[in-house]
């Protein structure tokens, strides 16, 4: 459905993105995650047919953004950081307008000013100027805009920007609803809206791609995994520690927490070596009670941090 070859965008002297390949097929749900300076609004505007790449191209559909924007463009749903709104407009008269421009008229423009209203959650502030609505209103009208004719492919830079708790959870049920039949990109600094929505996740930093893949593939990458080790008190310490880190796998050992009468160890060792059950072998040769030894998954956020770092100035 979408795939880049050897991605270059250069503004000036700054490299906004560096050789970036990748596919996306055909309702695949990705989030596009990086730090600011990263490439993502510079890749989804290239996609957009918004700007041209100074170097490689994209497809869209079969279509080259270089050579046929046109037929891109009716098949995309844009939703830019910028929102693309007329302040002086009411709500209903700019989405009339957008309609109109992308060629929908009558009963069919009215079946879809019906849909976006419900689904966008605008129908109270269908008749006000958009001036006058909330940041969280002026963010689901540009979002109402964006699929208002049905596109196959919706990309959405920052669509929760601005919203309250419920409003975020009512365009997350949304964005799985369109899911189902359409293809969707979009980028966001909330990570748990990614973990919630995705089926993939692309990762960029200083314009280019650091990792590409499902969250357990991400937790894969970072080349290393955690456990927690929980044991009775009773047992000392330091003569647990030094157990642990006489195996040769195991990166690191230290105690975590210690509460109700249990101490947990964080073990640290390679992501394609299994260390649960050599550790229990040992701690069933020393004759030491233990309660439980359970990988920790990895949040998100720090698996973010390890694949990337701040842009320089």
């Amino acid at each position: 459905m979408i795939k880049t070859e050897n991605l270059c965008m250069r503004y000036g002297p700054v490299q906004a993105l560096n050789d970036v390949n990748f596919e996306i097929a055909q309702h695949e749900v990705i989030g596009l995650l990086g730090p600011n300076g990263a490439g993502k609004s510079t890749t989804l505007k290239i996609l957009t047919t918004y700007i041209y790449p100074t170097q490689g191209t994209a497809y869209v559909a079969g279509y080259d953004v270089r050579n046929n924007p046109i037929p891109i463009r009716k098949l995309i749903g844009y939703l830019p950081e910028q929102l693309p709104l007329y302040m002086d407009m009411e709500v209903s008269e700019y989405l009339t307008f957008v309609g109109r421009s992308r060629g929908l008229y009558g009963a069919t423009l009215r079946k879809r000013l019906e849909w976006v209203k419900e689904k966008c959650g605008i129908g109270p502030m269908f008749h006000k100027i958009i001036r006058e609505l909330s940041k969280g209103y002026r963010q689901r009208t540009a979002l109402a805009q964006a699929l208002l004719h049905d596109p196959e492919i919706v990309i959405l830079d920052e669509p929760t920007s601005g919203l309250d708790p419920h409003q975020i959870i009512e365009i997350r049920a949304l964005i799985h609803e369109l899911a189902q039949e359409k293809t969707i990109i979009f980028s966001t600094h909330i990570l748990q809206e990614v973990q919630a929505v995705t089926n993939r996740i692309i990762v960029l930093n200083r314009g280019k791609i650091v990792a590409n893949g499902t969250f357990d593939e991400l937790q894969m990458q970072l080349g290393y995994q955690k456990y927690e080790l929980i044991l009775p008190t009773n047992l000392p310490e330091n003569d647990v520690l030094d157990a642990v880190r006489l195996f040769p796998n195991v990166q690191k050992a230290d105690v975590e927490n210690r509460k109700n009468g249990e101490i947990t160890y964080l073990v640290q060792g390679p992501a394609k070596e299994e260390l649960r059950t050599p550790i229990i072998q040992m701690l069933k040769q020393k004759q030491w009670d233990f309660l439980e030894i359970k990988k920790k998954p990895f949040t998100l956020e720090e698996i973010f941090l390890q694949l990337t770092e701040p842009a320089k100035e």
